[in-house]
Order: structure tokens, then C-alpha cells, then sequence
């Protein structure tokens, strides 16, 4: 099980309001997408659900229970950057993951453990398509193969949670879906639960069973820092699910009379 619930959660640095009263749960196995324009705190959404950061206000679980102060192996991540190890071969770059977990202080494992996590390390890399290249350094590789090899590293522990940050953003059309057609089937398989950050509205629209979109309603000129994002549509993508009509959401909540009092004083 993978249900995550988000509980009026908000986010502040200092007097600025990035989001504000977000509240949803994410089904066991869904692929969420997340839209919105640049600033409104997608990815801060995300960190958020990684334990990178944590929530000025408001509760977040994982199957129940609220999410460790850190990011932990149940949850994966993928950034937009190639977030591989430069010093590490394809294989040593799947397999490290298996030494930290069996050997936290010195990551280094021996004879008949090693012989294990290696076949498991290749299996993963069989997965994405990187077999044949498991002797070569990430130099080596295009940067769609780099990213098969951050999917890889991101599934070694078997996460219940996967989150992208923008994955693909820096690949090019054909690599792009590539990268589609090898992800889809690695989420369905693993019955993970994957949140992915994207600003291409049509990879948003063809990975998810779910949308969400981003933005500020409110923009007051004189405090444009005091209103932060919501979720100002929520999306049912998946096939049983009514068709999605750009222009139409589920009504947003007004600002309650204790909301506005909150966020018109300042936190220490």
C-alpha cells in the first residue's frame, strides 16, 4: 500500500506564502500529474511528500503514518538533472544502493551478498534497457540512458512512492517518449504510486490517472507574497473516470474568516 494524505498543509518561507490549504489523498497505485506555471510550488509540493522539507502547517501520511523528518527508502525520486554518480560505472550505480542497505557505514559488500545484489542490480538494468551497458561511466551515455539509469537507482530499494521532478524535461522529442513508453509499464508492474512534476501539459495528460493543476487564485498587489498556490483543479484522468474538460474543476473552498486572520500575522 502507497495512500498518501495531505492535511491543510501550507508552506512559508519567512512572510512569503508558497502554498496554502492543500488538502488531498492519492490512492494506492495512482500516477498523479502535476501542472502549473513556473514558481506556484510544484516542486516544493513534492519535496514536501519526499521529507526534503517539511510543511509550515498541516499533516502529511504515508499508508497512515505521518512521514519521517528525511527522505527514507520508500520513497524514490528523479530529477530533471542526471543524478548519477560520475565515478561509478552503470552497474556500480544500481548496486551501490544495495551496499548502503546492507552496509550503512562502509557500503561494501562480499562473496555470496555481493554475488545477490550484483544479479539484482542487473536485473533492474535489464528493465530500463541498459544491459548491454553496464561496464560504461554515465559520460558515456546519451541522456536518455542517463535518466534509465536514475529510474534504475530510484527502484533498487522498491519505493511505494516514486516522484519525478520534471524527468524528461531536458530530452528531446523522440528520447521524451522513449522514456514514456519504458516508464508506464515499470509503474503498472510495481504497483507503485508516482507524483511526477511536468510543465508539458501532453506528457501530463498521456502518464497520468490523475491531474492536478497549480496556481494562485488570489494575487493581492499590495502583499503579492501573502496568497499562496493551490489546487485549482483536480483531475480524473484514469479510464473509468468522466472525460476532463479544460475551464471546468471541482469549486475551490473560499478563504475562511480564521484563514485570513492566519495569514495576516506573521510567524516567528
Amino acid at each position: 500500500m502507497s495512500e498518501i494524505r495531505v492535511r491543510n498543509v501550507w508552506m512559508e518561507y519567512g512572510e512569503q506564502i508558497v502554498l496554502e490549504s492543500i488538502s488531498l489523498d492519492i490512492a494506492s497505485g495512482a500516477f498523479v500529474s502535476v501542472v502549473g506555471p513556473s514558481g506556484c510550488g510544484k516542486s516544493t509540493f513534492l519535496r514536501m511528500i519526499l521529507g526534503q522539507e517539511r510543511p509550515t502547517r498541516g499533516v502529511i501520511t504515508l499508508d497512515g503514518a505521518a512521514l519521517p523528518d528525511e527522505p527514507g527508502p520508500d520513497r524514490g525520486v528523479v530529477f530533471q538533472r542526471y543524478s548519477v554518480f560520475p565515478h561509478l560505472n552503470v552497474l556500480q550505480n544500481v548496486l551501490i544502493a544495495f551496499e548502503f542497505a546492507e552496509s550503512p557505514f562502509t557500503a561494501k559488500l562480499f562473496g555470496a551478498k555481493r554475488t545477490a545484489a550484483s544479479e539484482r542490480a542487473k536485473a533492474l538494468l535489464e528493465a530500463v534497457g541498459l544491459s548491454a551497458h553496464t561496464r560504461k561511466y554515465p559520460s558515456a551515455l546519451s541522456g536518455g540512458q542517463q535518466q534509465r539509469l536514475a529510474i534504475a537507482q530510484a527502484l533498487a530499494r522498491k519505493p511505494k512512492v516514486l516522484l519525478l521532478d520534471e524527468p524528461f524535461g531536458a530530452l528531446d522529442p523522440g528520447t521524451r517518449a522513449q522514456m514514456h513508453a519504458l516508464l508506464k509499464p515499470l509503474w503498472r508492474e510495481r504497483g507503485m504510486t508516482v507524483i511526477m512534476v511536468t510543465h508539458d501539459l501532453k506528457e501530463a495528460f498521456g502518464l497520468g490517472t490523475r491531474l492536478l493543476a497549480f496556481d494562485r487564485p488570489r494575487i493581492d498587489p499590495q502583499a503579492p507574497e501573502r496568497y499562496g498556490a493551490r489546487i485549482i483543479y483536480d483531475l480524473d484522468l484514469s479510464r473509468d473516470g468522466p472525460v476532463p474538460v479544460l475551464g471546468f474543476s471541482r469549486p475551490t473552498d473560499p478563504n475562511t474568516a480564521s484563514q485570513e486572520t492566519k495569514r495576516s500575522i506573521p510567524h516567528a
